[in-house]
């Protein structure tokens, strides 16, 4: 499964392997991301669905400037449910160039898109796969893989992943307009 990264959640984590070696130890590493909310001045999990994507020490991705990684397609494992119950994507290597990927890793806040009803069945598309979803009073922080032209839909409307004209492995979030479709 390819994927570009058009964002990454609030927290971080990041484990050293247990190889003695120093140069296996950090190609052993790997680094984990998730959603998170503001709870008492500290972003924190606050899982409503819980799951995480993971980089390892090698495969192109740069922890130090994790930034680096955006709009850039990955080679990914398919989504796994771990014996704890929350769902891990690896993300194996950074391509060297861009491909169009089967899905594009969107972050969404209640903030851009308003509080999206993660209780309802229709608050996004059937293609649209969910890896993390934080809550906490009004902050919510959603990690989702969504397909070319999926949707979701929260309080201030509904939101497409809109592939670039220019950048055939890229996509933007775009909020539908009223009155377009006639």
């Amino acid at each position: 499964m390819l994927v570009t990264v058009k964002g990454f959640g609030g927290i971080w984590e990041g484990r050293f392997g247990t190889s003695t070696a120093r140069s296996r130890r950090f190609a052993q590493e790997a680094f984990y991301n998730t959603t998170g909310v503001l709870v008492s001045g500290k972003v924190r999990y606050r899982w409503r669905i819980g799951g995480k994507i993971r980089f390892n020490g090698v495969g192109g991705f740069t922890p130090s400037d994790p930034s680096r990684s955006l709009n850039r397609v990955f080679e990914c494992k398919d989504p796994e449910t771990t014996r704890a119950g929350w769902t891990q994507i690896l993300f194996k290597r950074m391509l060297s160039g861009p491909e169009r990927p089967d899905f594009y890793l969107f972050v969404v806040t209640a903030e851009y898109s308003g509080r999206l009803d993660i209780e309802s069945s229709c608050w996004k598309a059937d293609p649209v796969q969910v890896v993390s979803v934080s809550e906490n009073a009004d902050q919510q922080e959603a990690m989702l893989l969504m397909p070319a032209y999926s949707w979701v839909h929260g309080e201030l409307g509904t939101f497409y992943a809109e592939p670039s004209t220019r950048q055939f492995w890229s996509a933007s979030l775009r909020l539908e307009r009223a009155g377009l479709a006639e």
